[in-house]
């Protein structure tokens, strides 16, 4: 069988990649660029799109005028449309659609602390790629060029989770405190457990119930993703537990810093609080700032819990593997052998990302006291990164606006040595700057200065570049796999228990904090 199908589409696709790194490169789009204040993407615009505008161009005419027979060359090059379709559609909404997005959401001002609507509802590359998915399959279908390749988007999203797995390390833990460790775990294991509990209780399929249950009890979206070729989940229930997870974090967002005023919560408590009850990183960083928009203590303490359940990640993902084997095995005979199994059917990706992880705590993509590859350095500050004499005056003339004694000093230290001097300062000064108690220019100042101490290792910087592409191809074209007519059959069963689950969990969290935590941990 002979797979390729003779059309110019993809042809036409590497000119227009080409088209675009031209007019990019040459400085035509300069002015577009300017609006959608995008300019961190013009390397990877012109760098990807010769480089896949030529792969469209070459094997586009071999598409159209070549001699196609049956055989592994062909099936292969038959993908390569679809590959491209979906890439062109994602970067697309990378480069300027989600640009354009924050653009007009910025236009209507910050709705939560510093946070501006798109921030608030998540609409970034991720979220947009899969709509326009689920636009383009339903309101047009897949192209019958296109078909071979879209299933290519999975294969996407495997390798995307192995590399997300040099992002973290245990050495994080070192750092976080026992409390966030206990707590955390304690209902992150929590939740998993009780999604599963009521998923088999509610009946909802295997592969639902597993992708659901990583979803509420981890980290949102990067869990989701993590978990669903584990369980083998549908691009449905994927996009039902995103969806789940979007909505419940929106709300709780809004909602968490309205209970912790009513409360009287200290900052600990309610960092404490969003980083337990609230899923997506976003959101938990949205909903702290929200609550303490003068400083950034609330915003240390959220993202210490944050990152302690992210590092459950790699647990929950062996958990949700063995769990659903056996599920699926009982299902099909009513007696498994575990341990037969897992050796054979446990996904090879999920080995690869625990091999990432692993090497990632002993310090080989990055320092040991990284974050996602940041770390704090202020060695390594050059010479035109430094504070310049201007700065100083201009810094200098507001420090009488000072009133804490921490940012006092920080701010003596910066002028001093024009350049932040520890992680202390650096906390303080970021947290002066949440304040806005200075100008505008000066936090400006402010901001560069903490950016300049804040190094990103280079092949983190790597691995997190080919996460974002993966992810971006991958899950636009998971969302050209969800039809109406799917969601419609799937029921509303995923937000009922994510309901359940996160309203338990929120709760119960609170009730824990109140009783044991108090304002110095």
């Amino acid at each position: 069988m002979v797979y390729t199908k003779k059309h110019p589409a993809l042809l036409i696709m590497g000119v227009l990649f080409l088209g675009v790194a031209f007019l990019t490169s040459s400085g035509a789009l300069d002015g577009l660029h300017g609006f959608l204040h995008n300019k961190k993407y013009l390397g990877e615009v012109v760098g990807m799109g010769y480089a896949f505008g030529l792969i469209g161009v070459f094997v586009g005419a071999w598409h159209m005028w070549g001699s196609h027979e049956e055989g592994n060359l062909d099936y292969y090059l038959s993908t390569v449309a679809g590959a491209m379709f979906i890439l062109l559609i994602a970067m697309l909404i990378r480069w300027y659609a989600a640009p354009l997005v924050a653009v007009i959401s910025k236009s209507f001002g910050p709705v939560m602390g510093d946070k501006h609507i798109h921030k608030v509802l998540g609409l970034n590359y991720v979220v947009l790629g899969i709509l326009a998915g689920i636009v383009v399959v339903n309101a047009f279908r897949i192209p019958h060029w296109a078909e071979n390749g879209v299933r290519l988007s999975r294969l996407g999203l495997k390798t995307g989770v192995i590399l997300l797995g040099t992002l973290y390390s245990f050495a994080e833990l070192q750092q976080l405190g026992k409390l966030s460790v206990i707590m955390v775990g304690f209902f992150v294991l929590g939740s998993v457990g009780l999604v599963l509990m009521l998923g088999r209780m509610r009946n909802i399929p295997n592969s639902m119930c597993g992708v659901l249950s990583a979803g509420m009890g981890v980290c949102g979206v990067s869990a989701t993703v993590a978990a669903a070729p584990v369980v083998q989940a549908k691009s449905v229930e994927i996009a039902y537990t995103i969806g789940t997870i979007l909505l419940w974090g929106v709300g709780c967002m809004f909602l968490f810093p309205v209970v912790g005023h009513v409360l009287g919560l200290g900052h600990i408590q309610f960092g404490a609080w969003a980083g337990t009850g609230i899923l997506n990183s976003a959101q938990v960083a949205g909903a702290a700032l929200a609550y303490q928009p003068d400083g950034i203590e609330t915003l240390k303490v959220a993202e210490i819990f944050n990152i302690t359940r992210v590092l459950f990640l790699p647990i929950i993902v062996m958990w949700l593997a063995i769990w659903y084997v056996k599920r699926e095995g009982e299902a099909a005979s009513g007696k498994i052998n575990v341990g037969k199994v897992v050796f054979e059917k446990f996904p090879v990706f999920v080995l690869g990302f625990i091999l990432m992880f692993a090497l990632s705590s002993t310090g080989a993509f990055a320092p040991p006291n990284h974050y996602k590859g940041k770390y704090f350095d202020n060695t390594k500050v050059k010479a035109s990164k430094m504070l310049t004499d201007e700065q100083v005056g201009k810094l200098t003339a507001e420090a009488d606006k000072l009133q804490r004694a921490d940012r006092k000093e920080a701010l003596a230290r910066l002028l001093e040595n024009k350049k932040i001097m520890s992680l202390e300062d650096d906390a303080a000064i970021r947290g002066l700057v949440n304040a806005r108690i200075m100008s505008k220019a000066n936090n400006k100042i402010l901001k560069k200065a903490h950016k300049a101490v804040r190094h990103t290792a280079k092949m983190v910087k790597k691995f997190r570049q080919w996460i974002t592409l993966l992810f971006a191809f991958g899950l636009t074209g998971l969302g050209m796999q969800i039809t109406f007519s799917a969601i419609r059959q799937a029921g509303g069963q995923p937000l009922i228990i994510g309901g359940i689950v996160g309203t338990v969990k929120a709760v119960l969290s609170l009730l824990v904090i109140l009783l044991f935590v108090s304002e110095t941990i």
